[in-house]
């Protein structure tokens, strides 16, 4: 038997970690695009660009342990390019990888823009960094979590920085307009400057244009302006690939269709249960490592699926602010106070964000897990 994990990030190495820790002793390859280990890639909007960091991007594990102690075949610096499901094969730079059962955790890709650095990757992270260290003047595209944190970075170091978002209030998709307005003012608060409702017509060599006409001048100009799903090479696989970003359709076993594929982490769209089946892509540490694991127990035995019901959970930090979220923003009702939002769909609590309450957040987490009812969360946040 062959387990092969395309994707050699957080979701790929949870999978050949659980793999060999749930007793499978067969053969494992891990293909992976980039020429590196597995590495996390949260600290690289975060921790790596504190000049405090010692500036290296260190991997989960050395190479012997992948190879010696887990018994992985590395396939890096090679991506895959086609998946055959008839034949159960990986073509990865022009040799065929058969496998018994697949786990697809290729991630996903920053969007880019013209003239604009992307941070997705340690060579992204080591450029943008040493943009900050020469104390470069920055403009970000993107009042996204990513863009924010290269934000934060600059203020930390005392630096003039912009933010351009084309959406009148940042974080709409991703916390609402509520909680998305309440932390622009952290932005505000640290000196960022924020052009709102604006777009960005181009960069050149005066500057980075707005569709207001302004010109921002800038040394360093960072695109945070999302991901996609990195499918191309499923193209024809006989996959159902989402409509609208080509990321891989899931049920809520992680199950993508052909006999035994599965996906997982950011570029499987899954149904959850616990939210009615709402489909669900998320680009976070935590929802990677549940699903890697999860998804090759699946692929190696089949017939003791079961669905996934996680309520999913990301953070942020900036300028010194811890903000976490849990849940889904999609809700009927949104109500905020004292640095903390919740969400309410029907009867119950769906979401919640908190601003510098780590204590709280796995609390609302675990109301939201068992479906609590609203009343009672709003109870608890008023003695919270």
């Amino acid at each position: 038997m062959t387990l092969v994990v395309v994707g050699a990030s957080l979701a790929g190495l949870r999978a050949v970690e659980s793999a060999r820790r749930t007793g499978y002793r067969g053969r494992i390859v891990l293909v992976g695009a980039e020429e590196h280990l597995p590495y996390d890639r949260p600290p690289l909007s975060k921790a790596f660009l504190d000049p405090g960091h010692p500036g290296e991007v260190t991997p989960f594990h050395p190479e012997t342990v992948l190879r010696d102690e887990l018994g992985v075949e590395l396939r890096l610096g090679a991506p895959a390019e086609s998946l055959d499901t008839d034949a159960r094969a990986v073509e990865v730079a022009g040799t065929t990888v058969p496998y018994t059962a697949l786990v697809i955790a290729t991630g996903a890709t920053a969007r880019t823009f013209p003239g604009a650095r992307s941070l997705r990757t340690a060579e992204d992270a080591v450029a943008v960094r040493a943009a900050l260290d020469r104390g470069a003047r920055t403009v970000v595209i993107g009042a996204g979590f990513i863009g924010s944190e290269v934000a934060s970075a600059a203020r930390n170091r005392g630096l003039p920085v912009t933010i351009v978002e084309a959406a009148p209030v940042p974080l709409v998709r991703a916390v609402g307009a509520t909680a998305g307005a309440e932390l622009a003012a952290l932005h505000h608060e640290a000196g960022t400057e924020l052009r709102l409702g604006t777009e960005v017509a181009g960069i050149g060599d005066d500057g980075v244009r707005l569709s207001t006409g302004e010109v921002l001048a800038a040394d360093l100009v960072v695109a945070g302006i999302g991901a996609v799903p990195a499918t191309g090479w499923l193209e024809g696989s006989g996959l159902t690939l989402h409509e609208r970003d080509g990321g891989v359709v899931c049920d809520a076993t992680l199950a993508a269709g052909p006999p035994g594929v599965y996906a997982a982490g950011d570029v499987a769209h899954v149904a959850n249960p616990l939210f009615d089946g709402e489909p669900m892509r998320l680009e976070h540490w935590t929802n990677a490592a549940e699903q890697g694991a999860a998804a090759v127990r699946h692929a190696l035995d089949p017939a003791s699926a079961r669905a996934l019901a996680a309520v999913p959970y990301f953070w942020s930090d900036w300028y010194g602010h811890r903000i976490q979220f849990v849940g889904t923003p999609h809700a009927d009702e949104v109500v905020s106070a004292d640095g903390v939002t919740l969400y309410r769909r029907g009867d119950r609590i769906t979401g919640a964000l908190t601003v510098d309450r780590p204590r709280e957040i796995m609390k609302y987490r675990r109301r939201i897990a068992a479906r609590a009812a609203w009343g009672e969360a709003l109870a608890f946040a008023g003695t919270a």
